[in-house]
C-alpha cells in the first residue's frame, strides 16, 4: 500500500540485477550515480502496451537528459531474462530494441515496495517516476495509475526546474519552462512576478 512520499529523503538503497545495452549487471545501484541527476521510473510489465511507448519516449529524449548530466533508469518486476528478450524485439513488433539505458529487475518486488509504488493485489508497479538530485535526495515524484502513460517532456521540465533552482536560487512558478522567469521565494518576488 502506498503510504508516504519520498520527497526530501535519501533514495532507498538497493542492489539488483539490471540489463544495459544487452549486458547483465549483477549489482546495480542508484548510489553509483551520485554527482549525477537520476530519472528513475517504474513501469508495470515487459511485453505490454503502454510501457513500450514510455520506454521509447525516454530513449528518444536520452540525449537531452545526458546534456543535463542525468541518468535515466527504468525498473519493473520482470526478470533480467525478460528484459533481454524484450530488448531483442523490434519496436514495430512491440519490442524495445534500441533502448540503451539500464532496466532493473525487481523480481522480489522489494524495490517497488520501498518506493511505495507496488500495486500489491497484482504484484506489479504503478507508473512511478522519481527525480533524484546529485546528493541522492528525491526532489520530485509522480505516480500514475496503470492506464495513464506519463509525459517525458514533463520529466525533463522538472529536471530543468531543479537545475534552475540550484543555479539561480529562484523558485519556479506554475508552468515554468527554461527561458521564462523564476521568482524570489518571498512576498516581493511574488509581487514582481505578477507585474
Amino acid at each position: 500500500m502506498m503510504s508516504s512520499t519520498l520527497i526530501g529523503k535519501t533514495v532507498p538503497h538497493f542492489k539488483a540485477k539490471a540489463v544495459e545495452k544487452g549486458k547483465v549487471i549483477d549489482a546495480f545501484s542508484l548510489h553509483d550515480f551520485l554527482n549525477q541527476y537520476v530519472i528513475f521510473f517504474f513501469y508495470p510489465l515487459d511485453f505490454t502496451f503502454v510501457c513500450p511507448t514510455e520506454l521509447h519516449a525516454f530513449q528518444e529524449m536520452l540525449p537531452e537528459f545526458k546534456k543535463r548530466n542525468a541518468q535515466v533508469v527504468g525498473c519493473s518486476v520482470d526478470s533480467w531474462f525478460s528484459h533481454l528478450a524484450w530488448l531483442n524485439i523490434p519496436k514495430s513488433k512491440g519490442g524495445i530494441e534500441g533502448v540503451e539505458y539500464p532496466l532493473i529487475s525487481d523480481m522480489n518486488k522489494s524495490i517497488a515496495r520501498n518506493f511505495n509504488v507496488l500495486k500489491e493485489d497484482e504484484g506489479i508497479a504503478y507508473r512511478g517516476l522519481f527525480l533524484i538530485d546529485k546528493q541522492g535526495i528525491v526532489r520530485h515524484q509522480l505516480i500514475n495509475d496503470l492506464p495513464l502513460g506519463r509525459s517525458v517532456d514533463e520529466a525533463l521540465r522538472m529536471l530543468d526546474a531543479l537545475i534552475f533552482f540550484e543555479k539561480d536560487g529562484e523558485v519556479c512558478p506554475a508552468n515554468w519552462r527554461t527561458g521564462t522567469k523564476g521568482m524570489k521565494p518571498n512576498a516581493e518576488g511574488l509581487a514582481q512576478y505578477f507585474t
